[in-house]
């Protein structure tokens, strides 16, 4: 049988799914196991890998799956936005089981087949969403996301997990079910169609009144996006184990949800309906605004994830940001900071994982003077956190440029002012963290000097929080090409008037 785009596309969903049913065989022999998902997880990225270099070099690999109510395709079909969120779920699932092992069996946690086995089915709806061919696709694949991540969110069985949980999955079901059905049905009668197309589908003289409902629709419909006031799900679902957390904020979930903002907006609405729909001007100041107020509350925790959760809600905003924005440069910035937010992020989480398995502490106030025992994890999460600020040479820079740009180029330069402060409050929430587990003595130096021999025995928790800040150092490097990627679906416009030119 010849690896075809159609192969490639198929083995985009029947990887996890293999990996989901094999790993629950292996539940008496861990190291088979855990064996089977970082197998899974190298097969799936070497796919994607392929499927990039075909979409890098002009091809749109489609796959038909089947007709849903006898009328609307259930499609596949692999752009270079959908590629790129592909390689990010792909590439950081590698990293993610590795550090789930160590996690997971240094924490002793219980119930950890199950575990395995619904992230993989968890890549499985983030694959099945990368490559959706149009809106029908895209809702399949984002429910199934929801119901598979769920058994994580409540993985530890407690009251505050299924507290977490039910939080979780009613916002996320709610405004699915509420607000993004009946959009998605809404594109389906105004434009006669929910496939993705370049440039948008609906019809010349179509109402802004119309187009300004389904956007707010879609954009609070999108819930894993976290635009406020949508979001408490995500700080409620931060009672899962570290590596799930990793799993919601780099990897699957809110990617998935800013991935198909940005893809409706570009695939659905186009530029120019956005810039004459009222709507998107509104949802950027919200956008702004949920970027600010997060960073805010960010602030005020002590607890490490609940500090981190709403650096997500703030960074998440940024996308929508960029996305409502609709200017080319905005859109390049909102593609590029699902990349480099998803490095940054996995870095922090991963770095708090490692501190709990370590040391058990998950307070910020009591950090003190752990870099000194802990020096690779807590230079990590600083590492991390420049990223994440934007402080070149971090990837996490680029995405801020292209955004201010952005907001130039569309005539809404105001809207800079929330980046900034954002950026401020960004230092005041992060940089700290590091500065007083440096320079700060310890509270009780002799318990702490014993953590060294305990860190020995959790390498796999520390390993890999160093890959993922090396990797959100490099990506500094590769911004230019990956926005020369995705500049085929992103600046059409430009590149059709450099054509015509040459």
């Amino acid at each position: 049988m010849t690896y075809s785009p159609q192969m490639a596309l198929t083995l985009l969903l029947i990887i996890p799914l293999i990996a989901a049913a094999l790993i629950p065989l292996a539940r008496k022999v861990p190291n088979i196991r855990e064996g089977i998902t970082l197998a899974a997880s190298l097969a799936l990225l070497a796919n994607v890998i392929a499927l990039v270099q075909m979409v890098a070099a002009g091809a749109r690999p489609e796959l038909m799956l089947g007709t849903f109510a006898g009328y609307f395709d259930v499609r596949l079909e692999l752009e270079p936005l959908g590629a790129v969120f592909a390689a990010i779920a792909s590439s950081l699932w590698v990293l993610n089981s590795l550090f789930a092992i160590g996690y997971m069996r240094g924490n002793n946690e219980k119930n950890q087949t199950r575990f395995y086995a619904f992230v993989a089915v968890a890549i499985f709806a983030a694959m099945g969403i990368a490559a959706s061919a149009n809106l029908i696709t895209l809702f399949i694949f984002y429910e199934a996301l929801t119901i598979s991540t769920f058994p994580l969110v409540t993985h530890k069985g407690d009251a505050k997990a299924k507290r977490g949980g039910t939080i979780y999955a009613l916002i996320l079901m709610g405004t699915s079910l509420a607000l993004l059905l009946p959009a998605i049905i809404g594109t389906q009668v105004i434009a006669g169609t929910t496939e993705f197309t370049l440039g948008g589908v609906f019809p010349e003289g179509t109402s802004t009144v119309a187009t300004s409902i389904l956007l707010f629709l879609f954009a609070f419909g999108i819930g894993k996006a976290a635009l406020m006031p949508v979001h408490p799900w995500l700080p409620n679902a931060m009672v899962a184990p570290t590596p799930v957390s990793a799993l919601l904020h780099a990897v699957a979930v809110v990617k998935a949800g800013v991935f198909s903002i940005l893809k409706v907006v570009v695939f659905t609405f186009g530029p120019s309906v956005m810039a004459e729909t009222p709507m998107s001007t509104v949802l950027a100041w919200v956008a702004a605004i949920s970027i600010v107020v997060a960073s805010i509350i960010a602030m005020r925790q002590d607890n490490l994830k609940a500090r981190l959760a709403y650096s997500t809600v703030s960074q998440l905003s940024y996308i929508t940001f960029g996305a409502m924005l609709a200017a080319p440069m905005a859109l390049l910035g909102g593609a590029l900071q699902i990349v480099m937010h998803a490095w940054g992020k996995i870095t922090l989480f991963m770095c708090a994982g490692a501190i709990y398995t370590i040391a058990h502490r998950t307070e910020i106030s009591k950090l003190d003077g752990l870099g000194r025992t802990m020096p690779w994890v807590f230079g990590a999460f600083l590492v991390g956190s420049v990223s994440i600020i934007g402080i070149p040479p971090m990837g996490g820079s680029w995405p801020k440029f292209f955004l201010m740009a952005g907001a130039l180029e569309s005539g809404k330069g105001i809207l800079i002012a929330g980046l900034i402060v954002s950026s401020i409050l960004n230092i005041l929430y992060l940089i700290p963290i590091s500065i007083r587990a440096f320079m700060k003595p310890p509270a009780d130096a002799a318990k702490d000097a014993k953590l060294a021999e305990i860190r020995k025995q959790h390498r796999w928790v520390i390993i890999p929080p160093v890959i993922a800040a090396t990797g959100a150092f490099i990506l500094f490097f590769y911004a230019g090409a990956i926005a020369d990627f995705l500049a085929p679906v992103m600046v059409p416009e430009t590149l059709s008037a450099a054509k015509e030119g040459s």
